[in-house]
């Protein structure tokens, strides 16, 4: 699914990769990045020929909304617990573009019980958790995360002022979280971190992106149990991210965890709307 925009090619946009992009936080930083003029693959598995829940969004309608924003938008379907489907889409935009200017670690597992309504239940102390939560986190999280970005080093070190983001959350001091959500999003900005100090030297950049309550599918299903009088949109997420990839300085804050709202104020955008 491409189109191009008067006066830009194929071989000159910059290149994204956005994991677990059909809905939510994922869908938009990707509209973020078309708006902005990139060429943004977008992973997920839920697709056109059939969803992982109830809730809506697609790879092909994330794609579609990139491309309608006046980037190009590449949809792709892959299980992120799949090492090979992920090596595989790290060698075709190599083969394509040539190029990887930003890597968005956004997939995420572990909702899959929340999402069908057991919200009191990801409430509970870590033992009344069934343990698949903590796996699903970690499986196709952190790992998925870890993965993504080992295929995608080489890339990205050979490609200009590149930049890794790996889309974690604050966790407050008294452990709140859940127990395996507390330990999943401590182990993304590790990950964030060591590749921080690993890739500078390549001149790569490598932060932590930390969301507030945003208004993606998934939260709004449990409104009424969140205050939302803060919280952020998708599209502001995507824009506060677009925003860092396009920073001159992104260098200067690698290894970082850094908060939408933080982004917000350096780079003077609403990320409420």
């Amino acid at each position: 699914m491409t189109s191009m925009t008067e006066g830009t090619s194929a071989h000159t946009r910059r290149v994204a990769w956005v994991t677990g992009a059909s809905r939510g936080v994922g869908r938009g930083i990707a509209a973020a990045l078309g708006a902005a003029g990139w060429a943004v693959y977008v992973t997920a598995r839920s697709c056109a020929a059939g969803r992982t829940g109830h809730l809506p969004g697609t790879v092909e309608e994330t794609a579609a909304a990139v491309t309608a924003a006046g980037g190009q938008g590449v949809g792709i379907v892959c299980d992120h617990a799949d090492d090979a489907a992920v090596a595989a889409i790290a060698h075709r935009i190599r083969a394509e573009r040539g190029r990887l200017d930003l890597l968005v670690n956004n997939v995420w597992g572990g909702y899959e019980r929340i999402n069908a309504g057991l919200w009191e239940e990801s409430k509970a102390p870590l033992w009344e958790q069934p343990l698949e939560v903590f796996d699903a986190m970690f499986t196709r999280g952190v790992r998925a995360h870890y993965v993504t970005l080992a295929v995608c080093a080489p890339m990205l070190i050979s490609t200009p002022a590149s930049l890794v983001v790996t889309v974690s959350n604050a966790v407050s001091a008294d452990g709140d979280g859940g127990g395996a959500y507390a330990m999943a999003k401590l182990a993304d900005d590790r990950l964030a971190l060591t590749a921080a100090l690993q890739l500078k030297e390549h001149k790569v950049a490598s932060v932590a992106v930390h969301p507030g309550w945003v208004r993606t599918e998934g939260v709004m299903q449990f409104a009424e149990y969140i205050d939302l009088s803060q919280s952020q949109s998708p599209e502001g997420v995507g824009r506060a991210i677009a925003a860092l990839a396009s920073d001159p300085d992104v260098l200067s804050l690698t290894g970082q965890a850094l908060s939408v709202d933080t982004l917000a104020t350096r780079y003077d955008i609403n990320v409420s709307s």
